[in-house]
């Protein structure tokens, strides 16, 4: 009898649970190694542009990959998608190894851009049911990667001599290095 009172009510729509919840959606990016380089190479670089971009560039990434992920949901295509990626995985780790400076509104554009490809994807990669659950935990983990790169980015910043920019320009070409390989593959 006691057990009875102890177990939890059945519930129809848990978040999480079912295809395409927010647990779903939450762990979607981290299954390609594309998305995850990408969206930690927007806080790296927003880290090293500073200021209002810290925030501004992740917030315009996520905006931007929500709508186009939205827009291929209901079926709009694209086409050399997968390239795409690969490539704004290359120009993002180029801008960081250069240590380029970019105006805020063209940063923001620029991975507003960059964001059309990677929500296109995700956006023709949901599930069926998938629903706004799906589409915050997507946008969820997005922004968490994002922070990952800007804590990292802001986390080099703060060392003295050549070692922070040394690590900033690794990085970079490591992101380089990682999406020439995710072209040919």
């Amino acid at each position: 009898m006691v057990a009875a009172f102890a177990a939890a009510p059945a519930e129809a729509h848990v978040i999480g649970t079912g295809p395409g919840g927010f647990a779903q959606g939450f762990a979607h990016p981290f299954g390609g190694l594309d998305h995850v380089l990408a969206m930690v190479a927007v806080g790296l670089w927003a880290a090293h542009l500073g200021g209002r971009a810290r925030w501004l560039l992740p917030a315009s990434f996520v905006a931007a990959m929500a709508v186009a992920g939205a827009a291929a949901m209901a079926g709009v295509t694209l086409p050399l998608i997968e390239t795409a990626v690969a490539l704004s995985v290359v120009a993002l780790g180029a801008l960081i190894f250069a240590r380029v400076r970019l105006p805020l509104a063209v940063g923001m554009a620029l991975v507003g851009l960059f964001a059309v490809f990677h929500g296109h994807v995700h956006g023709t990669e949901a599930p069926l049911a998938a629903g706004l659950a799906y589409g915050i935990g997507l946008m969820a983990a997005t922004a968490t990667l994002h922070g990952i790169g800007l804590g990292v980015g802001v986390g080099v910043m703060r060392g003295r001599g050549e070692m922070p920019r040394l690590a900033s320009r690794l990085g970079g070409a490591a992101a380089i290095a990682a999406g020439a390989v995710l072209m040919v593959v």
